[in-house]
């Protein structure tokens, strides 16, 4: 029981936790990228599952950002580095609980010629 209050108190006083499904399913749906490409709402969590196990706090690498872990390089600035930023968005806009930006860009992502290939 302790073991729990601990693991509880620390992902509070951290700020991660990760996003209920349902809430990402949501997201997705109302962000209008299902049938983009043919792509499913099943393609989308998966991504979502082995990207960032739904925590939109993850910046796993230097260059990774949220849910969808996007890419700096390419698709966010993240003001450190050269970025062609072509989702138009900061990187750290990318890393709270508003999943309407990642969203957003996930869409302009899946539209490019690699579509989820760019993962």
């Amino acid at each position: 029981m302790k073991i729990i209050a601990l693991f509880l108190l620390v992902a509070l006083a951290s700020g991660t936790w990760a996003l209920h499904k349902c809430t990402i399913m949501r997201a997705i749906k109302r962000g209008n990228v299902i049938g983009i490409k043919g792509y499913t709402l099943g393609d989308y969590m998966c991504l979502v599952h082995y990207a960032s196990y739904y925590d939109h706090t993850l910046n796993r690498s230097p260059s990774e950002y949220g849910i969808f872990q996007v890419n700096s390089y390419w698709w966010c600035a993240d003001g450190h580095s050269f970025s062609h930023n072509l989702c138009g968005v900061s990187c750290d806009d990318l890393l709270d609980r508003d999943l309407r930006d990642d969203v957003n860009c996930l869409r302009r992502i899946v539209r490019d010629p690699n579509g989820l290939g760019a993962w």
